[in-house]
């Protein structure tokens, strides 16, 4: 049997108007939940996080984006016709009115607490950090705690060693929050230059501590870079910076977004002819290693990084 695709003609007017449909109020309008987060919104495709702007959209972990059209044609699998019509038809709300860019705050780093003793007592009892590695961070300044609300704050610095990302982590149990700064710079997120040939590259600062707790010979003769994300943005800023970088390890989560990611990232580096290697916690992530190592199996009980 043939099947015959119904042609359905959109005025220019109508392709624009359903390509700038407000993506949030077309989800709500499907059932979907969304959570603000600042300016943006988050919708969860599965367990892997789409960042939502007005019309426009991007997956973090397949970092891929597009406008309202495209949304409807990769989530709902539409043809391009039906998702014209889906959306033109009460999905959501157009955006009429020109796009209006925010003005961005500039970074700035939290102001720094007088104390860091929830600090310590978060990092080197809840998640089991080596003490010697959290005073060498500490004491270069790379992380401190924060004078509002106590965040562990991770601080990334350009190679003039002036700050341009940080990352915030809540250290109080009951505080899941992590986040970063606004106005950072991905490509500078937190990390650490040795003068070996190797590059281990995490989703989270966390877990770059608790490996590099777990491999602590020698440790400050390689280099490290947390993502505070799945992207690749510091680990080729650091092959730039670092010219003695030959060989990258992968080590993101053991999950699917952690390692598509991975796998992504891999091919990369192999179409750069750069040798790269993936590692796999045995567990969730390198924390939860560490604290099976450590014997320490109730740090599991902690919030999810």
């Amino acid at each position: 049997m043939i099947t015959i695709s119904t042609y359905i003609h959109f005025t220019k007017e109508q392709r624009e108007q359903a390509r700038r449909t407000d993506l949030a109020s077309f989800l709500v309008s499907q059932g979907e939940k969304v959570k603000r987060s600042g300016s943006e919104y988050e919708w969860l495709d599965g367990s892997q996080k789409v960042t939502i702007r007005g019309h426009l959209w991007y997956h973090q972990y397949e970092q891929k984006g597009g406008d309202a059209i495209d949304f409807v044609r990769k989530f709902y699998n539409k043809d391009y016709a039906r998702a014209v019509e889906i959306l033109l038809n009460g999905g959501g709300q157009a955006i009429t009115s020109p796009i209006i860019e925010k003005e961005h705050k500039p970074f700035q780093l939290p102001q720094k607490n007088d104390r860091m003793s929830r600090l310590f007592s978060y990092l080197l009892f809840t998640r089991g950090i080596d003490k010697d590695v959290l005073y060498e961070f500490v004491r270069r300044k790379m992380i401190y705690e924060s004078a509002d609300y106590h965040n562990a704050v991770f601080v990334g610095y350009d190679t003039s060693g002036t700050p341009r990302h940080a990352h915030k982590r809540g250290t109080a149990t009951s505080n899941p929050y992590k986040g970063n700064v606004a106005g950072s710079q991905p490509k500078f997120s937190f990390h650490w230059h040795g003068k070996s040939d190797r590059l281990y590259l995490f989703e989270a600062p966390i877990d770059m501590l608790s490996f590099i707790s777990m491999h602590k010979e020698n440790w400050k003769s390689h280099s490290y870079g947390a993502s505070c994300s799945v992207s690749d943005r510091v680990l080729f800023q650091c092959s730039k910076d670092n010219p003695n970088i030959k060989n990258v390890y992968l080590c993101f989560d053991n999950d699917q977004a952690g390692q598509t990611s991975n796998k992504r990232i891999a091919e990369k580096l192999n179409k750069m002819n750069i040798q790269n290697e993936i590692l796999i916690p045995n567990h969730k992530d390198w924390n939860e290693d560490l604290a099976f190592s450590k014997g320490r199996s109730e740090i599991l009980c902690r919030q999810e990084l």
